[in-house]
């Protein structure tokens, strides 16, 4: 999702005062060789790490699930804010190909630190004795430092991701490959294909690694990764055409929330063609719209001799923005209330609870082949890439012939139908677990929670095939949405929306997770969500979140339609009612 948003940057990156004399000879496929496989390595060994890390959590620090979930839920809403912290720097201060190598060399380093807890038994609780009777937690120094390499990754890691994929598409900045409209296609093309195949890998290889030969070896292969697309990104350094850093669009939003605040006390004029306003050079927007018109204060010209400079730029842009910045700050307010839908369905798919579940159910292929439970999440991502490809090469062509005209769904019909598949993802969820937690009671497991029961994990496999597509289906909507509501400048935006929406649903599922417990806890009963799953509810607690998917669900449809139309839909309506 934030790969796609931040393609959108590359009609801001073609400034050319941006670019050196001496960068106009560097660039094209030959940097990209080095941008996609630092791409591919450092995904592989950072995507492998969060599939078991609940089970490491549980078994290694003796964590019970509410904990282990909590911790994992705060480094998701970490790693999803910290892109929007170092896509400001980068597009401010520090340039894009800097924050990458500064991120690489985090994340080589808090992946390293992390390692140390499965190698050095003093960075761990020892292990319990008489099974899983007597268990001793992590002390003080055992947990901070665990924290502190979860949070060494997430900032490495959001360094990385905020500039990667832009930093690639720099490189097709040359006058041959803008003339080459498919240039660009192919680097984004291969890019994603990069990060599917690196996906793909981290699920299965590594993982199983992790899992049949130990936490060591598990968790060192990813740091050699990690370390190989550091000097893989630093050996192209001649190649790299490397833009200054320049104003954020981030920075340019918040400066419309300051100057609007500290010109508080302007009056605004009833006819808005009497007030002086600060544009844009080349800008065709005029005027500030009638729409939340105390943002319009920030753009008013008081005084031109102390407001402008010689050259028609503000002198304090904290105090005078352009009628642009205001505008892009207004457009962002408009989709707030579908935004704040979408961070309600992502709660979902940030439980650990699926790979708890195969852990306790038969995995096994033949007779000694098993797949690792984390890398059921296998089928999710297949499920995706089956999804976008039917969609646009069979489903649409197929409706369009049935229907005899071409057939569009609007994203936000698309969007709708993402959240109504998370919805039933979760009924499915839910029914499988109650299938299960009987067969396990039933054959005398309730006690046992390590125990494997007589069940397919292949139950699993629907509810992994349908948050795959709802996530596909979901995603690539809510993209296209900001970006064709936006204005143009503002694509890089969506990126921080999409990321800060993550983050929020990691602290909104942390938020039901842990109401659930402490409230179905009372009376010394047994948590729902209890560390023992055979003695849980966890059904009930899919339940819950189904209720709230449910909820979100009509917010959303309220929320469409105080929207209104799209841009061009008005356009499309006006068409089809012609005679």
């Amino acid at each position: 999702m934030e790969m796609e948003n931040s393609s959108t940057e590359k009609g801001e990156m073609v400034e050319e005062p941006l670019l050196d004399a001496s960068e106009t000879q560097k660039g094209g496929f030959r940097a990209l060789l080095f941008i996609l496989g630092h791409t591919a390595l450092m995904n592989m060994g950072l995507l492998s790490l969060a599939p078991n890390l609940i089970l490491y959590l549980m078994n290694e620090y003796h964590m019970d699930m509410v904990a282990g979930s909590n911790m994992l839920f705060i480094w998701s809403a970490v790693s999803n804010i910290a892109p929007v912290a170092a896509a400001i720097m980068a597009d401010s201060f520090v340039g894009r190909f800097h924050m990458i190598c500064l991120g690489s060399v985090v994340s080589v380093v808090g992946m390293f630190s992390f390692w140390l807890t499965s190698v050095i038994p003093q960075a761990r609780p020892p292990p319990c004795v008489n099974s899983m009777d007597i268990c001793k937690s992590a002390d003080m120094l055992q947990f901070l430092f665990v924290c502190l390499s979860f949070g060494i990754i997430s900032i490495g890691d959001g360094a990385i991701r905020s500039s990667s994929l832009a930093f690639g598409s720099d490189q097709l900045t040359g006058k041959v490959y803008q003339e080459n409209v498919r240039a660009m296609e192919r680097y984004f093309s291969w890019y994603y294909a990069m990060f599917a195949l690196s996906s793909l890998v981290a699920l299965t290889c590594l993982v199983y690694i992790q899992v049949n030969m130990g936490w060591g070896l598990g968790f060192g292969v990813p740091v050699l990764m990690a370390f190989f697309a550091t000097v893989l990104i630093c050996l192209g350094t001649p190649l790299y055409v490397k833009l200054k850093p320049k104003s954020s669009l981030i920075t340019g939003l918040f400066q419309v929330i300051v100057a609007s605040y500290r010109n508080r006390r302007l009056r605004l004029s009833s006819q808005t063609a009497d007030l002086l306003y600060h544009q844009k050079e080349g800008s065709a927007i005029a005027l500030p719209s009638e729409k939340l018109r105390f943002l319009n204060k920030a753009c008013i010209v008081q005084d031109p001799e102390l407001d402008l400079s010689p050259d028609g730029e503000a002198t304090d842009p904290w105090r005078l923005c352009t009628v642009d910045q205001v505008e892009e700050l207004k457009a962002l307010l408009k989709v707030v209330p579908i935004w704040l839908t979408g961070v309600a369905s992502t709660i979902n798919s940030h439980n650990s609870f699926p790979v708890l579940q195969a852990t306790s159910m038969d995995r096994h292929i033949g007779s000694s082949f098993e797949i690792p439970a984390a890398s059921l999440g296998l089928f999710g991502v297949i499920s995706a890439i089956l999804w976008l490809v039917l969609y646009g090469c069979v489903i649409l062509p197929l409706a369009s012939k049935l229907t005899g005209k071409p057939v569009h769904f609007s994203t936000k019909q698309r969007m709708g139908f993402g959240l109504f598949l998370s919805f039933l993802a979760v009924l499915v969820s839910a029914a499988v677990e109650h299938v299960r937690r009987s067969v396990a009671i039933k054959e005398g497991y309730s006690d046992d929670p390590q125990s494997v029961i007589p069940m397919s994990a292949v139950w699993l496999l629907p509810q992994y095939l349908i948050v795959g597509i709802a996530g596909a289906v979901y995603a690539t909507s809510q993209n296209e949405f900001y970006i064709s509501e936006f204005p143009k400048t503002m694509s890089s935006v969506a990126t921080a929306l999409i990321g800060v929406g993550s983050a929020a649903g990691s602290l909104l599922a942390s938020f039901v997770l842990n109401t659930t417990n402490e409230l179905t806890k009372r009376g010394g009963q047994e948590s729902w969500v209890s560390s023992n799953i055979n003695k849980g509810h966890y059904d009930y607690f899919y339940l819950v979140q189904a209720g709230i998917c449910l909820v979100n669900i009509l917010c959303y449809i309220v929320c469409c339609r105080a929207y209104g139309p799209c841009k061009g839909e008005e356009v499309e309506v006006m068409e089809e009612e012609k005679p």
